[in-house]
């Protein structure tokens, strides 16, 4: 019987291990899309206690925590971060078979040396050694990025944003870059309610007077110039699906004129609307050598209580059953067809989408450069051991995992990143035991660089950043 989270941890052959230890585990990282708090790295933040870095803002622990019926006033509420850490701490173990109860303990044995399992009686001690830890030098935003190894984090930001903190660390040497990703969200959406108010910032900021589509993107396009300068190479762009319907320039102008004097707009005026903005962000993109990526199919907000009490990403998003291939083939095949396809990652949340997604992607490649069409990897509800076997076998059968750019964190949290030791043990284990079953040749020379490349060197030649 091998012990829990021992040093050959989903390592399950020698040939797996030597995979791991020898090629993967010391790779660099390149985290492409994540949320974290620009000005949380910028002013080198140390936490006070485990409970301020590890449990707010994690909706993955606040889901589990009310499945295990756990009263919100200690997941989000006014109870102390101790009590708040105990009553996660007595979640954790029936966490088991989640992802968490790796994640947890992974992270607790990476950042802290704690090897002890988290549960009610070992609550109190974890949350004062860790704690003690977490509000040390050695534990600033920072310190635990190198602590990971990483080299390059992209962050997520709004348009409007005045990327300040991005131009501080511009001018710092740290080890690690921190570089804008671009997620024009609100703009794309024009029923939002924060819609109107993004907009008018959006015009003073470009000291425009905005009154159409047209002006919307010429002044999205200001502040695209604007990210490039600070070194933003990426979009982003979380959507339901795309929408890609024709679309009639006069008619969308029609659409933000009355959007924005407070009219009512219909649903079909919203997706032409929408069409035209994703058809013109994507040519800008091309322009630019930027690479797109879409986030698409996620259910988000379904509980309105705690909506109207928290906001959103509190936990209360699942998985949705939109259609997604159709329009998203015309709104890519429309690019291409002009010669204005950038490079672009898709994303999807229902795993029924696997195969759509990975042979989409494959439609397009240019055959001039290598990888050019992404699926990315298992997304939120997916970047659990299953999800990403699952990711990885689809796109071997379907595509090229050789070219693949491997792993991303998209979390909010700092503690976050040993879910890239986690994607690279699947992936050495994955291949490993083919090679055990004869099913590829043990060419470990071979097979290491490509794990290398799925680790970091194809994401570094992708992006180019």
């Amino acid at each position: 019987m091998k012990h829990f989270l021992d040093d050959n941890f989903l390592l399950e052959s020698s040939t797996a291990q030597k995979l791991y230890f020898d090629y993967a585990q010391d790779m660099p990282i390149i985290d492409y899309h994540n949320h974290l708090p620009p000005d949380q790295i910028a002013s080198n933040k140390i936490f006070e206690n485990i409970t301020e870095i590890w449990l707010k803002g994690d909706h993955y622990k606040w889901r589990a925590m009310r499945a295990n019926g756990v009263n919100e006033n200690y997941i989000t509420g006014d109870a102390s971060d101790k009590i708040k850490f105990q009553k996660w701490a007595e979640t954790v173990p029936y966490t088991m078979r989640n992802p968490l109860y790796h994640w947890t303990h992974l992270e607790l044995q990476r950042y802290f040396g704690i090897t002890d399992l988290l549960n009610e009686k070992s609550g109190d001690a974890i949350y004062q050694k860790s704690s003690e830890i977490v509000s040390s030098s050695s534990c600033s935003t920072r310190e635990l990025l190198k602590k990971m190894n990483v080299k390059i984090v992209c962050t997520t930001d709004d348009p409007n944003d005045d990327l300040k903190y991005h131009k501080q660390l511009a001018n710092e040497s740290w080890g690690v870059r921190m570089l804008p990703g671009f997620r024009p969200d609100k703009f794309i959406s024009i029923s939002n309610s924060a819609y109107i108010e993004k907009v008018q910032t959006l015009a003073s900021l470009t000291n425009r007077h905005i009154q159409n589509a047209q002006d919307v993107v010429i002044a999205l396009k200001e502040r695209i110039d604007f990210f490039h300068d600070n070194g933003c190479r990426l979009s982003d762009h979380g959507l339901n699906h795309v929408n890609a319907v024709d679309h009639d320039v006069d008619s969308v102008n029609t659409t933000v004129a009355k959007r924005l004097n407070g009219e009512v707009i219909t649903n079909a005026e919203a997706i032409e609307y929408e069409s035209y903005i994703l058809d013109q962000l994507g040519r800008i993109y091309y322009d630019k050598g930027w690479t797109m990526q879409f986030h698409l199919g996620a259910l988000r907000n379904n509980n309105q209580k705690l909506l109207n009490r928290l906001g959103a990403d509190v936990g209360c998003d699942s998985i949705g059953d939109f259609d997604q291939a159709t329009t998203l083939s015309k709104f890519l095949n429309r690019l291409d067809t002009d010669e204005k396809l950038t490079k672009t990652i898709l994303y999807n949340l229902n795993p029924r989408d696997n195969e759509v997604f990975a042979t989409m992607v494959g439609n397009f490649n240019d055959g001039d450069t290598p990888g050019k069409m992404q699926w990315g990897s298992g997304w939120w509800f997916l970047d659990q051991k299953d999800g990403m076997v699952d990711q990885m076998n689809v796109l071997s059968n379907m595509g090229l995992l050789s070219r693949f750019i491997g792993m991303l964190t998209d979390s909010r949290s700092f503690l976050s990143f040993p879910r890239h030791e986690y994607f690279r043990r699947i992936l050495c284990n994955l291949i490993g035991t083919d090679i055990e079953k004869g099913e590829l040749p043990n060419d470990i020379e071979w097979l290491g660089h490509m794990v290398q490349d799925i680790c970091y060197r194809n994401a570094e030649e992708y992006f180019k950043f």
